[in-house]
Parts: structure tokens; C-alpha cells; sequence
């Protein structure tokens, strides 16, 4: 895990500006550091390394195979030993223990179709110094991040953001369109486009070849990977044994590493369930020292999973450590979470994950698993009720819809009017569904405390418009992992992880398991009110029966609504008043009314005060202009 750099223009550029942009992130990378310009060919490539594979000086990137080939990259192939030995007996020659040589080789052996052999987490950029082709590529789902950006000196590609204000000609605008839809619909990272206007990221399952001469040309941009449902004709039990196969598998491969591999424990299934199958890999394997594991706490009872947190340690036997974020801490380390982020964020939940980061990096763990994917996949949020129930409508079943909406009500304490309006928000359209979002109080296109005219945009509803509103439970599953919120939880956990050199690999994203449960029935994954039914099923005499039956979900979450309504009011509503005044005008003063009326109980509780806070800060921190 790492952190790259590179730039190719028509024109000579000062060789410290690639070792600017690389020590611009050198938390990414602690460990080494390098750069390489090819002379009289205009490019530059960098990078930071964080040492996971082969500690040695051979790892140091950018690396070259064949005196040909060159690259800077960020990630993990998981499967790398078996492409390497697959690519020996071909012929190909290794010096090293990396993947990154094996990404090399490959490269040279099948081009760009290379990419369909790797299973694993990355973007790299790769130069062929012999035709001066640039090949760029980000993995299926957008684990690790590759973002771009255009100017008169030509084309760079960074993993943050923040890498491209040490080039000339950087001048930080806000990006009308994208800053409506967070502040408006709480959504980024939904398109390729940034919150920073001009500067753009290859989505996932997205690559780039281009020309060192076309540079000033519109990158051309192709997909590379379409998330492709498997269809399973089994019966459920043999769908859950399959599922537990496959997902062992993932945890298995991303156990490989030279250094010590740890997890994150929230007490919820998903976590919970990477522990136990790590733990049963480790033992099988002879492992003297089980896994360690980092959790976060609150204060507050409403707020804590300790209970479940201690049901899987004690369980396991496995050593935890846990800490307990801190209002007061928050506003200390606010500032620097922004930074870190690239782009404002939308609750204090990103607090509590940056901790359990700053935690695991203080006991020296440099590799962490987390459970990140799985509610997406496996239908695992109470929004999917409204396209369950969207379909038993569709179908003409009526009974069995009111059988359902009486399921999840006994489950989950659900009225009928919430589960009606679920289903409304999937069914109705526009011009009957924005008005009923006005009266309940919820998110529409001209918020009064949002100025739309120096935005200068159509207001327009983003899950609309790119297609996120679904009515069925695969579908619904498909616009989270690559529309609505897996691309916003996967930039939070890298920017929190990385923050801390940390990196975090994410088993129920294996794009062999992610296609599998997408081509199983929806009622495998939820069904009778239970959600991540599939899951729960595979988990029997695995997980802890107190946390593969519990209902309620919280992860790692903080007591922003205590901390807001009971403990620090003013604050936050001074807090909201300064990013009225960073907002340069896009927020107006009528966003105070809104807040207090939240913090009062006027209105219910929603993460729209920090999300504006938030903004605030981006524009102070990076300079934003408008």
C-alpha cells in the first residue's frame, strides 16, 4: 500500500515537482521513497511505500521490468504467487517477492487484458519507455483511489487530491454540480467527477491508455470491468456453504503479508464475521500469535457494541484494544481529518473510524481488514425494504407484501406509514415524489439554504439522474457498490487508514464473491424481515449466536446526536456560522434556522448540521474558490 505519483507533459518540467507531489503524501508511504524521470521523454513517475510484501530494497518503486517497463503503484494483488507462478512457467524471470514485479510481467505478457487475471485492490500507472504508452488502471470496485488533472503543462495522475496544489497552474474552484449533491443529497464520489472542478478520478473497474505526445488531448477513458451477477440455481443452504467458501477464500488471500495483519471489530455481523473465519485461518495455519483487533466505544450506552465487541474476543481469545472517541478530541483533530480527506465528509462516524486507525498504527499494526462492502452486497441497510417491497408491488402480491411489512415491523418497531413512504420514494414519480419529500421534512432540489444561483446549476436529484433509484433488492445492491455509498465509505476508509500508513483490505469486496451473491435470489438476502440472510445462514457455529441473530446495526458510529442536542450546542452552532461565512455565499443564513430546529428536536435527527460544518472547513482548508 502506497501512495504514487506521475506526470507527463510536452514540455521539460523542474524534476522536484514529482518529489513535491510525493512528499505531499508521504503518510501514504513512510517507509521509502522514489522517482524516476526519463530523460528527453518528458515523464516523471513517483512514489511512497508503505512495505507490506518483500521488505526488502527490491520492493522500492518505481520499479521497472525488462529495462522497459515502468511503474508507480498503490495496492495489493492478492493472488499474485499464483499469476507468478503461472507467468514462470511461461518463462518470465523474478527478482523479486512483489506483486508489483508480477503486475510488470503480466503487463508484458497479456497487456492491458492483464487486468482481468488480478484479483486485488490497486491503481497504478505503467510507462513503456520503448513506444511512450501510458497505461492507467484502478481496480473493479475503486478500493484504492487514482485521481487526474489537466493543465497547460499536461496530465497528472496522484492518489490525493491535495498532490496537484504543488504543480503550476493549480487553482483550487469548487465544482458546482458536486458540491450541490452533498450539500443538497449527502452524495459524492457518485460520478467521475470531483468536488474540485477540472480535477477527476478513474472509477472503478476504469483504464486509460494514452500517448505521451497526446497529453494535451481529452483522456480517453474505457471500462475495463462490468459487475456481472453469477446466477446460482442452488438451494439456499447450498448457497450459504458457497458463500462461506468463497468469503473464507478472501480472508485467506488477504491474510498474505510480511508484516503483522490485524482487524477492525465494531461488533456488527460484518466485522465480526472476518474475525471469527481469520481466526479459524490462523489456527489451521499454525499461527503462534492470533490476530489483534481495535474497536471503538462510546460513553454512551445507546452508542455501544462493547457487549458485542467482548462476545467475539472472548469467543476467540483474541487480543482487542478499544477506544473511545471524544467530543473534545473531535474538534482538535477536525481540521487535520478534513486535510487528510481531500474533500468534506458527512458525520462524525468518520471520527471514530479515523481512531480505530490512530489506534492499530500506535500498536504497530501496518495491515488491517475491515468489513466494508458487506451491507451493500448482502442488503444489509433498511432502505432496501422500499425496492423489496417495490417488487411484491410490481408482481401483484399483495398479501405477500403485507405479510413482509408485518415481518419487518415485529423485527425492526417499523410503522406502516415509514415502510409506505419507502415505497413511495421507489415507485412514485418525480413530480409527486419532491413534493411529498417537502412535506416529511426530507432532502429536496432548492432547500432554502442553499444558494442555487451562485452555484449557477439546474437542480437536479443526483439518484435520478444517474440512475440509483431501483425496484428490486439486486438492483438496489448493484447502485450502492458502485453509484451511491460503497465509492464514498471506500475514499473514507483509505483517506483514515492511509492517515495513519495503515493499509485496510476488505474481504466481501472479492469481485468473486460480490458476483456470486448479485446473481442469488433476492429473498436469499432478505427475506421474513431478516437481512444478510445469506450471511447469518453461513455463519451457524461460526459467529457468536448473539451477534449472527441481533437485528440492530450501529458500526463505528459516535454520539453525535448527544453531543449536538446535550452536551455542546452553541458550539456547533457556532461551528455552522463560521462555514456559513467560509461558504463564500453558497450557504445562507436560513441553514442556522434548519440547525437549531434539529438540535432543539424541532425537526428529527440528521448528520445536516456536521455535513455543513464540514463544507465549511474544506473551503477554509483547501482554499476553495467559488
Amino acid at each position: 500500500m502506497c501512495g504514487i505519483a506521475a506526470l507527463f507533459s510536452e514540455y521539460e518540467l523542474d524534476p522536484r515537482l514529482i518529489k513535491n507531489m510525493t512528499d505531499a503524501i508521504k503518510h501514504r508511504g513512510p517507509d521509502s521513497e522514489g522517482h524516476e524521470n526519463f530523460s528527453g521523454q518528458r515523464a516523471w513517475l513517483g512514489h511512497r511505500r508503505l512495505s507490506i510484501l518483500d521488505l526488502t530494497k527490491a520492493g522500492i518503486q518505481p520499479m521497472s521490468y525488462n529495462d522497459r517497463y515502468w511503474i508507480t503503484y498503490n495496492g495489493e494483488i492478492y493472488n499474485y504467487i499464483e499469476i507468478r507462478n503461472e507467468l514462470m512457467n511461461a518463462g518470465y524471470l523474478f527478482r523479486t517477492n512483489t506483486d508489483t514485479e508480477v503486475i510488470l510481467a503480466a503487463y508484458q505478457h497479456w497487456g492491458k487484458d492483464c487486468l482481468h487475471y488480478f484479483n486485488g485492490m490497486f491503481a497504478f500507472v505503467i510507462y513503456d519507455t520503448r513506444t511512450c504508452k501510458i497505461f492507467a488502471a484502478r481496480d473493479r470496485l475503486g478500493v484504492k483511489p487514482l485521481y487526474y488533472w489537466q493543465s497547460p503543462l499536461g496530465i497528472a495522475f496522484a492518489s490525493e487530491i491535495k498532490q496537484f496544489g504543488c504543480l503550476p497552474y493549480w487553482n483550487p474552484k469548487v465544482n458546482e454540480a458536486r458540491v450541490y449533491d452533498f450539500l443538497s443529497f449527502a452524495i459524492f464520489d457518485h460520478t467521475s467527477e470531483t468536488m474540485f472542478k477540472s480535477v477527476y478520478q478513474l472509477r472503478g473497474g476504469e483504464a486509460a491508455e494514452l500517448s505521451l505526445n497526446d497529453t494535451g488531448k481529452q483522456l480517453s477513458i474505457y471500462r475495463w470491468y462490468e459487475l456481472t451477477p453469477q446466477e446460482f440455481s442452488g438451494s439456499f443452504d447450498e448457497a450459504a456453504l458457497r458463500f462461506n467458501e468463497l468469503m473464507t477464500d478472501s480472508v485467506k488471500l488477504r491474510l498474505r503479508a510480511d508484516v503483522e495483519v490485524g482487524s477492525c471489530l465494531s461488533g456488527g455481523l460484518d466485522s465480526s464475521t472476518i474475525v471469527c473465519i481469520s481466526n479459524e485461518i490462523l489456527k489451521s495455519q499454525g499461527a503462534s500469535q492470533l490476530q489483534k483487533t481495535f474497536s471503538a466505544r462510546s460513553e454512551h450506552r445507546k452508542y455501544d457494541e462493547g457487549d458485542y465487541i467482548h462476545a467475539v474476543t472472548k469467543q476467540l481469545g483474541v487480543e482487542n484494544y478499544e477506544i473511545c472517541p471524544a467530543l473534545d478530541q473531535l474538534f482538535v483533530h477536525s481540521d487535520e481529518i478534513t486535510r487528510s480527506q481531500d474533500e468534506p465528509y458527512l458525520s462524525t462516524s468518520i471520527y471514530a473510524q479515523w481512531n480505530v486507525f490512530r489506534l492499530a498504527s500506535e500498536k504497530r499494526v501496518k495491515v488491517m481488514l475491515d468489513g466494508q462492502g458487506a451491507d451493500e452486497l448482502l442488503a444489509g441497510y433498511h432502505t432496501f425494504f422500499g425496492p423489496y417491497f417495490a417488487d411484491f408491488i410490481k408482481q401483484g402480491n399483495l398479501i405477500g407484501l403485507m405479510r413482509e411489512m408485518k415481518n419487518i415491523k415485529a423485527l425492526h418497531g417499523y410503522d406502516v406509514r415509514f415502510l409506505l413512504s419507502l415505497v413511495a420514494n421507489m415507485l412514485l414519480p418525480e413530480s409527486i415524489r419532491q413534493p411529498l419529500k417537502r412535506y416529511n421534512g426530507r432532502n429536496t432540489l432548492k432547500p432554502d439554504w442553499l444558494n442555487i444561483k451562485i452555484l449557477g446549476i439546474k437542480p437536479e436529484d443526483p439518484f435520478v439522474v444517474h440512475g440509483f433509484k431501483t425496484d428490486n433488492v439486486t438492483a438496489m445492491s448493484k447502485s450502492c457498490l458502485t453509484g451511491t455509498v460503497l465509492p464514498m465509505l471506500l475514499h473514507w476508509e483509505d483517506r483514515n487508514s492511509m492517515a495513519h500508513s495503515i493499509e485496510s483490505r476488505v474481504p466481501f469486496l472479492d469481485y468473486r464473491l460480490v458476483e456470486f451473491v448479485l446473481g442469488l435470489p433476492d429473498e436469499y438476502k432478505l427475506a421474513q424481515g431478516t437481512t444478510k440472510r445469506i450471511l447469518r445462514q453461513s455463519m451457524k457455529g461460526i459467529l457468536p449466536e448473539v451477534i449472527r441473530t441481533r437485528v440492530d446495526k450501529l458500526g463505528f458510529v459516535t454520539a453525535e446526536e448527544i453531543w449536538m442536542r446535550k452536551q455542546r450546542p452553541q458550539l456547533f452552532i457556532k461551528l455552522l456560522e463560521e462555514a456559513i461565512e467560509a461558504s463564500k455565499g453558497i450557504i445562507n443564513i436560513k441553514a442556522r434556522t434548519k440547525a437549531e430546529k434539529i438540535i432543539s428536536g424541532q425537526e428529527p435527527f440528521n448528520f445536516f448540521v456536521w455535513r455543513l460544518i464540514s463544507f465549511g472547513s474544506w473551503m477554509k482548508q483547501f482554499n476553495m474558490q467559488v
